[in-house]
């Protein structure tokens, strides 16, 4: 063993290893290397000319003097930039950190200085941030392009970044109203890769549709995939349903990903306005769980399309299962599952004490597979706390049926998926106490049809404090991020309702507003 690492006998080739961002690269180059790789607006990327600028892009960081290892920020919309961004830094055995711009400048900075980034590529202007990494890098002025054009070409050595090495560190929010490093591997995001192939296959005449953040999981997720096999990956900047199907029609897209919302607004674009979506064959969402109705008018405005149920974390790379051909399954019990687990991955669903349980027993759902996470970033306590013999624990309660297909219930985590976004409800109750007026407060998901799940705060107020629902909203604001923030705030006078232990007994708060629903994670 050297570093960690097996080594094989002396003057054996190791031919096994095929597990890193560079092979992916290498493989398209092989394969496609004048078929377009890249498209954002009016700018077009062959694989030789993206590989080019990856190489140089490579010089770029030693240039800036990183290391194998150091980590390199990233605060911008879908962009060529980020895509290059995405996997040179891996590729030269430094680390990317995709930070999230909807954040709040103290979750950047807690982020920044946890992850000890040493650059930060952005596009905009940074303010303070600057303050925090050695060098900042504008991709929005001509910073980035002059830079690569004076850098040197450094090629990628292959045998000098293992499957094991760390290629990113994804922030997601924590319970303890602190963001967690997710720490992942190339082992992870490949595996990620030949998982999704598996249940939105591609070939290299695939078009692929890249429309969620690129920071967020659902719309990295096929990148790596999109490169081993040689397809053409779209970029759509931010969001916007029009847009999205513009695209769709211009540059006749044959797959994508959204979270439920963005699904949703599409839909009803396309049924009030129809464009020639008929190129589109792959239909992807995940994030958060979609509402059947969603699914059924979906299949009426993108007829060519199949409809495709992904369920996972940050944690998992993120693949965990897979849904395909919602469509065939509208009308069966398995449409309201997140599908089978993928090839790559084991689910077992576990009672409090660990113990496995058999099919149609409800417990907390465990994955193991080659796509869970290392751990989390300088937090080896939480490491140990989710990575228990062998599984990864999800916080998800849910069962498994005598076919294997997941049927998700509730989550054992304190935590709202919103828009597919993550909200832990510590972190925004956090952000309620400091309001001078708030005695008590707390905060659960309740239904709602736009955003799946919309954050809902129940507050006590001081005795003789006066404040709305306005005032604490408003005051959330200026605290966390805004799809962070309550939609909506009630009052009580009577304490909250706590058990034994003191613990507030959220399920009760939240009951009236899931009644008719046979879940509490739609």
């Amino acid at each position: 063993m050297v570093a960690g690492r097996v080594v094989p006998v002396s003057g054996a080739r190791d031919n096994r290893r095929v597990q890193t961002f560079a092979h992916a690269l290498r493989r398209a180059l092989a394969l496609t290397p004048h078929a377009e790789a890249l498209v954002c607006g009016d700018v077009r990327l062959d694989y030789t000319e993206f590989a080019t600028r990856l190489r140089r892009l490579h010089g770029v960081l030693a240039d800036l003097g990183t290391e194998p290892g150091d980590r390199v920020a990233i605060i911008a919309f879908n962009s060529i930039a980020f895509t290059e961004l995405y996997c040179a830094a891996p590729m030269s055995g430094r680390v990317q950190v995709p930070l999230n711009f909807r954040w709040a400048a103290p979750e950047l900075t807690y982020a920044l200085e946890d992850s000890g980034a040493r650059v930060l590529f952005c596009d905009r202007d940074p303010g303070p941030l600057a303050d925090l990494v050695d060098t900042v890098v504008r991709i929005d002025t001509d910073d980035y392009e002059s830079r690569l054009a004076a850098a040197a070409e450094i090629d990628f050595d292959v045998d000098a970044v293992a499957e094991n090495d760390l290629a990113g560190l994804f922030y997601t929010g924590g319970t303890t109203g602190v963001s967690k490093g997710v720490m992942l591997t190339h082992r992870n995001l490949v595996a990620n890769a030949w998982n999704t192939q598996f249940v939105q296959p591609m070939t290299t005449s695939d078009r692929y549709l890249v429309m969620a953040p690129m920071f967020h999981a659902a719309g990295s997720i096929s990148l790596l995939q999109s490169i081993f096999v040689g397809a053409c990956q779209v970029l759509l900047p931010a969001f916007s349903p029009g847009e999205m199907l513009d695209l769709v029609e211009r540059e006749r897209i044959t797959q994508t990903l959204g979270v439920p919302t963005m699904v949703a607004a599409t839909v009803e674009e396309q049924l009030q306005r129809p464009r020639d979506v008929s190129s589109l064959v792959g239909y992807a969402h995940g994030g958060s769980p979609i509402a059947l109705e969603v699914v059924r008018r979906g299949i009426q405005a993108f007829p060519d399309a199949e409809f495709i149920h992904l369920y996972g974390a940050t944690e998992t790379s993120p693949l965990l299962t897979g849904l395909p051909n919602e469509g065939e399954l509208i009308d069966d019990e398995r449409a309201r599952s997140a599908g089978q687990p993928v090839l790559g991955c084991e689910i077992v669903i576990r009672d409090a004490d660990g113990a496995p349980l058999p099919p149609g027993e409800v417990g907390e759902v465990t994955a193991a597979g080659a796509n869970i996470m290392a751990g989390y970033w300088n937090k080896p306590d939480q490491t140990v706390a989710a990575l228990r013999d062998g599984f990864y624990w999800t916080g998800d309660v849910g069962r498994l049926d005598d076919r294997g297909y997941l049927f998700l219930l509730d989550r054992s985590k304190d935590m709202i998926i919103s828009g597919g976004e993550n909200v832990y409800c510590t972190e925004v109750e956090d952000a309620i106490y400091t309001h001078p007026a708030v005695l008590e407060a707390t905060v659960f998901g309740i239904p709602d049809e736009q955003w799946g799940e919309a954050v809902h705060a129940v507050v006590v107020l001081r005795e003789g404090a006066v404040a709305d629902e306005r005032a604490i909203i408003d005051h959330c604001r200026s605290k966390i991020a805004a799809y962070k923030v309550p939609r909506s705030v009630s009052f009580q006078i009577d304490p909250l309702p706590k058990s034994g232990p003191g613990k507030v007994l959220k399920r009760e708060l939240r009951a009236p507003f899931w009644e008719g629903h046979d879940t509490a994670i739609v």
